[in-house]
């Protein structure tokens, strides 16, 4: 794995191995930064479920102000270190330890983030209760995106109730990408 663009571009970085993790291939990664480009120069990234931290890492190098990354694993998270130190953005980023459930409320009352990407465990089904906490949150900015990476064919019609319009939707061969935005007074 590596990084794809930007000021890090082809530094390789290091995954934690196992059958949990599913590191982005660089294809789908492309893809996914092809169409949230117009977010990531000067904007403030949030990396849920960061696992190695190669998603954030890919936003600082291609221009974010800022990357916040949430991981409770203690390997991931000395991963991310890590992959941080060695491409020189850590000085860009902050690593917040802990569950994503517990660590989001925590984030309330700062600055709101233009790309919020989550890659929660697929067997897990945590994508409802992030986008729960979401919907009912300032921390997606509001011109900003929400992506989901998932296992194809999940079930998200719950969308609409939470507030949340679906406006782009990628399916690759292991997971797809579902790109949201916060449904706003003007167009509810």
């Amino acid at each position: 794995m590596r990084v794809i663009a930007g000021t890090a571009r082809s530094m390789p970085l290091r995954t934690v191995k196992g059958m949990d993790v599913r590191p982005t291939t660089d294809r789908t990664k492309e893809t996914l930064f092809n169409i949230i480009q117009t977010y990531i120069p000067g904007g403030r990234f949030l990396d849920l479920y960061a696992g190695s931290g190669s998603i954030g890492i890919e936003a600082l190098s291609r221009g974010a102000k800022e990357a916040v990354f949430v991981e409770k694993a203690r390997a991931s998270q000395e991963l991310i270190l890590e992959n941080l130190t060695f491409t020189k953005l850590i000085d860009r980023a902050t690593l917040l330890k802990g569950d994503v459930q517990s660590v989001l409320p925590r984030l309330e009352g700062g600055e709101p983030f233009d790309v919020i990407f989550m890659d929660p465990p697929f067997e897990h089904m945590l994508e409802k209760e992030t986008l729960t906490f979401l919907s009912g949150s300032h921390l997606p900015a509001e011109d900003g995106i929400v992506v989901v990476e998932a296992r194809p064919g999940t079930d998200f019609s719950y969308l609409p109730d939470l507030g949340f319009e679906v406006v782009k939707e990628r399916v690759y061969t292991r997971s797809e990408h579902i790109f949201l935005r916060k449904k706003t007074g003007e167009n509810q």
